[in-house]
């Protein structure tokens, strides 16, 4: 699956298949609303036991994969685009193939910021060398 995600289940839980928000919640440091709002947005589906939301290894997954591309700068819609073409035709290629455009993409808006930032910096190192100066020839 994309994102050099592996299955890794609960530790000290071998074989776990059935996880609650909160086991989540904790697994992974988020907060139980974060779960819910994922849930919301169509990107988690637990079944239910009563009043009670059970989540399978499948959505431990996906919610290692919201989070993973959260963190890579991702927006939920792109999340949710490659996880569902993970599910449908063409499979694990095609979205192998989204993720490695979305990677190109990412990768010159993140070089582009960068650019920016050292132009800023250079900016502002004038200017503080500038205000030195000026400080350094007042009496």
């Amino acid at each position: 699956m994309l994102l050099g995600t592996e299955i890794h289940l609960t530790p000290g839980d071998p074989g776990q298949e059935q996880f609650s928000i909160s086991d989540l919640s904790q697994e992974f440091d988020v907060t139980t609303r974060a779960i819910r709002f994922y849930e919301d947005e169509g990107l988690l589906e637990p079944r239910r036991k009563g009043r009670r939301r059970v989540y399978t290894v499948r959505d431990r997954v996906r919610l290692k994969l919201i989070l993973r591309g959260k963190r890579l700068g991702f927006s939920l819609s792109e999340i949710g685009d490659i996880i569902t073409m993970y599910d449908s035709e063409p499979g694990e290629a095609g979205q192998l193939h989204y993720f490695i455009n979305k990677i190109s993409a990412r990768r010159t808006v993140l070089k582009q910021q960068r650019d920016d930032i050292d132009v800023t910096l250079n900016e502002l190192d004038a200017i503080d060398k500038q205000c030195r100066k000026t400080l350094a020839r007042l009496p």
